[in-house]
């Protein structure tokens, strides 16, 4: 069963990310987004790791790269046509292990790539990670942060996805903690001292290294993964004890459905949008910070949005081998159940009667029923349906 709880919060999360890009408010950046979208998918990680072992990471990569495959079908041959090199490095785009290559304006455009480059690094290491975090989870958990740290002093430099390790993986490893119930174990009084540690020298540090846009988080990497770390332990360690709240509302319970059935959709083609609304927005005056002028300009974001999720949702419900749909969570309309004959009792000294299942099978149709309706066939049916 789905917990509704953490699909409100990557729901809120995924629109943070949309209103932030489009309106540019350094504030929004105190609402770790990012952490958030991380620490989540690390929970979801160690979970479909303990049900399928090992394989849960083809599972994961093969609901995350079709989405990037039908923007890279769009988007790198435009490229290719204005000037982008054509050779051996476009293979990234079919799986991102490293930053894949774009030209000047698709560099703009797609320049939220990093987060699947990352998830895609995060998912390959979860097994090793998760492994480890359960024999060690205290050293294991601070070893991202000691890493960044390490970078953010200067004695250490290396790829992107390395520092990212630092900056991203300890709220994932967060997740671990979450998934593992590590964080309920712990009391209210522990939970609220821990997170003012993380917050308050996340603060500290925010508040003594500016970056080039001032306090905007995402130029911050150390302040910014403390300060995520304290509200991710808020966040996933005061887990409300009812959800039904969210649901009182369909348009709200609906929309949290939606966000997340199409949360990739949403995250890869927000940004382009972001940009041609940005380029149509400046020569009628409604370019800026002003609350007005970026109201306009989220509205516009938005209904394109929608409009994306309705072209390229579909491919998020068949790289989860659902039945496509235009948008999640409508009423479904299900078939009148169908009446089927009483068991009669069971003899064992009834002659002819096979042991066991076949047993089983053999009294449903004497009574009347196909084998296929016992109790037994449907269960199994059901059970190789799901994925």
């Amino acid at each position: 069963m789905r917990n509704r709880y953490i699909d409100l919060l990557r729901a809120l999360a995924i629109v943070r990310v949309v209103v932030y890009h489009t309106s540019g408010w350094t504030l929004l950046s105190f609402l770790p987004a990012m952490s958030v979208m991380f620490a989540l998918g690390g929970s979801l990680m160690a979970s479909s790791l303990d049900r399928s072992g090992v394989s849960a990471v083809g599972r994961r990569l093969r609901r995350l790269l079709p989405s990037l495959w039908l923007l890279s079908a769009v988007f790198v041959p435009a490229m290719a046509l204005t000037g982008l090199a054509v050779d051996w490095k476009l293979l990234l785009w079919v799986a991102p292990l490293a930053d894949p290559p774009a030209n000047g304006w698709g560099a703009l455009m797609l320049s939220t790539i990093w987060y699947l480059r990352d998830y895609l690094w995060f998912v390959l290491a979860s097994p090793l990670a998760l492994w480890l975090f359960r024999r060690c989870p205290v050293p294991v958990l601070l070893a991202p942060y000691a890493l960044l740290l390490v970078f953010e002093l200067g004695w250490l430099s290396g790829p992107p996805v390395l520092r990212d390790f630092g900056l991203y993986f300890g709220a994932w490893m967060l997740g671990f903690a979450h998934h593992d119930g590590l964080l309920r174990r712990w009391s209210r009084p522990v939970l609220v001292g821990v997170a003012a540690v993380l917050c308050g020298t996340g603060a500290a540090w925010i508040a003594t290294h500016p970056g080039f846009r001032g306090y905007d988080l995402n130029d911050i990497p150390l302040g910014n993964a403390l300060w995520s770390a304290g509200l991710i332990v808020v966040a996933l360690g005061f887990l409300p004890s009812r959800t039904r709240w969210i649901s009182r509302s369909r348009f709200v319970d609906r929309t949290v459905t939606v966000l997340n059935a199409r949360a990739l959709t949403i995250y890869l083609w927000h940004m382009p949008l972001v940009v041609l609304v940005a380029w149509a927005a400046a020569p009628l005056g409604y370019e800026g910070l002003q609350p007005y002028r970026v109201g306009v300009r989220v509205v516009a974001v938005g209904m394109l949005v929608v409009l994306a999720v309705a072209l390229f949702g579909w491919v998020e419900d068949l790289a989860a081998r659902r039945r496509p749909v235009l948008l999640p969570g409508g009423l479904t309309h299900r078939a009148p159940a169908r009446t089927v004959p009483a068991l009669p009792p069971a003899s064992a000294a009834e002659p002819g009667a096979p042991p066991g299942r076949e047993r089983l099978e053999w009294q449903w149709t004497r009574a009347g029923a196909s084998p296929e309706e016992t109790v037994v066939s449907r269960w199994t049916a059901a059970s190789r349906s799901g994925d």
